[in-house]
């Protein structure tokens, strides 16, 4: 049987670490909500095609619910398009909310010192 060859790394898809930060009256401890409401921003922005280039992962692990504090992976080329859907998300869970955009890396340990 053959086996599959890995990916030469200058081919793989490039990517950076956004940190988002949530500002609200009340904590939002519901991970799946913030998910749901980042990727609905994002389909509405950009549409189906759009996201899907995006390629972004919200990594549920590396959210901190005390200070409301999270990480998302995305394509490099499509890191703006992520901060202006997270600038569209008005509520979670029927909470007024402000979502910003804390800082941006292209490794996941500089990018944990944000959270």
């Amino acid at each position: 049987m053959a086996k599959i060859k890995p990916v030469l790394p200058s081919l793989r898809e490039k990517k950076r670490y956004l940190v988002f930060e949530i500002v609200s009256k009340e904590p939002i401890k519901d991970f799946s909500a913030i998910s749901k409401a980042v990727w609905k921003a994002l389909l509405d922005l950009s549409g189906v095609l759009g996201a899907s280039k995006a390629g972004i992962w919200l990594l549920s692990d590396k959210f901190n619910k005390s200070k409301q504090k999270g990480l998302i992976k995305v394509n490099h080329k499509n890191a703006d398009l992520l901060k202006a859907a997270l600038c569209t998300i008005k509520q979670i869970n029927g909470i007024d909310v402000i979502v910003r955009s804390v800082g941006l890396s292209g490794i996941l340990k500089k990018a944990e010192r944000f959270v």
